[in-house]
């Protein structure tokens, strides 16, 4: 890495995969935390010598061997660590500078120092306390999936054999040959992968998989007791709710009464796809619920989460994330989070094949709204597609506002122009500090950009937002370039 690309790094901030620590002839006690939670998170690199506002402050040249040793040996000693972290460095001059950079990967085991775990959030290092905790960080280091645990106890008395006979009508719905049409109802279920044998363990039986799927009420409340979907509607009662749906039944019904209440409560817009009419409303509902009903992590205290309100449409549920960050259509590798659940999904016709979700998501938002959804991966999913059209106005606001609501996004979006003209530019958290919700920061930041006005750099909570003219910087030949846009 060379110096420009360094200072790249350090002008976007500190975030979930960038920490910044001063450092003194020694590091310092909380340098080992952060290392500790990158290697039990997403991984992320360490700049020593770096003031937490992104100042220079550098370390002594004669420094950076013995305090890349001194790292060394603290990570390999079995009072501070329980397993030693491999740790890569990179020494790098800024401006006459010495920066010390510390490479820490995504570990497949959890690790403790001095006694206690830690994990990344944002830009912070933070103790995981409590056994559903410290579980949930076990199940994210595990290379196996949950829905494959095996109940030996669970029977096929255990299952409702109405849920398997509806569940071969989709089938067969969606194509008349399906193989499940000549099968009993235990060999359809042991077809689909909810039964079987656990090679590690010789365990033989129904997996969780099966459980949420088909099992009666009863069963999935004694071996998933933390398991529910939480559904509110806020628009005029916007502190408690004005009508909520709990769905703690199996993921097929659960489904049915989630949509039922998303199309309920949402406007079927009409509208044309070529010369066909279509309701993007009913996709969108669709892909919502799909995704988190079938991608959750099951074994999570965490309820999965399904709010309607004034800005529109999000979901969050419990995720065994591989990366930390947001989605994009077209830069993302999908990744199962439980191919059995899913492929189930997709033989009844309420799932495609992995990844084309997050696609038509895309598709009908921009269709529904003219704008599109926002998707953040993490240890918990989150999810928003908003429901207010984008007007034809030069500041492209909903188009159903009441004439004080408008006026106040006009005021707020004033604010953030005004905030921007200064040097640095501005962050979504200043509006956040000037009374404004994060949601509708966010979303004006969003429409900022994409009307031209403003160009985002950075990524992560140190995101910052500039005006065209401060992102335009003089080379030495005195010829102009341009910072990259998001």
């Amino acid at each position: 890495m060379d110096a420009q690309e360094l200072q790249n790094i350090i002008a976007a901030g500190e975030n979930d995969r960038v920490e910044f620590k001063r450092c003194g002839n020694q590091p310092e006690k909380d340098l080992f935390e952060s290392i500790c939670a990158f290697a039990n998170t997403f991984g992320g690199s360490i700049l020593l010598g770096v003031e937490d506002n992104g100042g220079l402050r550098g370390i002594a040249a004669d420094s950076v061997l013995p305090i890349s040793r001194n790292i060394l040996n603290v990570l390999n000693n079995p009072n501070a660590f329980d397993m030693p972290i491999a740790v890569e460095f990179e020494h790098i001059e800024v401006g006459g500078r010495q920066i010390l950079k510390v490479d820490v990967p995504n570990s497949p085991q959890m690790h403790s120092y001095k006694g206690k775990v830690f994990e990344r959030r944002g830009d912070a290092d933070i103790v995981v306390r409590g056994s559903a905790p410290l579980a949930e960080l076990c199940i994210r280091k595990q290379s196996i999936f949950t829905e494959q645990r095996i109940f030996e106890h669970v029977t096929f008395d255990d299952l409702r054999e109405d849920l398997i006979d509806n569940a071969r009508r989709m089938a067969l719905a969606k194509r008349k040959d399906h193989p499940w049409a000549h099968l009993s109802n235990e060999q359809l279920v042991e077809s689909a992968g909810l039964y079987g044998k656990d090679f590690m363990t010789g365990k033989i039986g129904y997996n969780l998989a099966a459980i949420v799927l088909l099992g009666k009420d009863a069963v999935i409340r004694s071996l998933c007791p933390t398991y529910k979907t939480d559904a509110l509607v806020r628009l005029s009662d916007t502190e408690r709710y004005d009508d909520r749906l709990t769905a703690t039944t199996n993921l097929v019904d659960a489904y049915q009464d989630l949509a039922a209440f998303g199309r309920k409560h949402l406007l079927d817009r009409f509208l044309m796809e070529g010369d066909f009419a279509v309701s993007a409303r009913d996709v969108i509902v669709r892909e919502l619920l799909v995704n988190c009903l079938i991608h959750r992590e099951f074994t999570s205290p965490f309820p999965a989460k399904i709010i309607i309100d004034a800005e529109g449409i999000r979901t969050e549920n419990a995720s065994r994330a591989s990366f930390e960050g947001p989605l994009e259509p077209n830069a993302f590798s999908p990744l199962p989070k439980n191919p059995l659940i899913a492929s189930f999904f997709s033989h009844i016709g309420l799932a495609e094949e992995l990844g084309s979700g997050t696609r038509e998501l895309f598709k009908n938002s921009r269709l529904y709204t003219g704008r599109d959804p926002e998707l953040e991966e993490g240890l918990v999913f989150r999810a928003f597609v908003p429901t207010a059209p984008l007007s034809s106005s030069a500041e492209k606001l909903p188009a159903a506002q009441p004439p004080e609501t408008a006026e106040k996004a006009l005021d707020d979006a004033a604010l953030a122009l005004e905030l921007a003209a200064r040097s640095e530019g501005v962050r979504t958290s200043d509006l956040v500090d000037a009374g404004i919700s994060r949601r509708t920061a966010q979303r004006i930041m969003r429409d900022l950009v994409e009307q031209g006005v403003l160009f985002a750099h950075g990524n992560g909570p140190s995101r910052i937002y500039r005006r065209e003219s401060q992102s335009s910087t003089t080379s030495k030949n005195g010829s102009t370039a341009k910072n990259s846009r998001r």
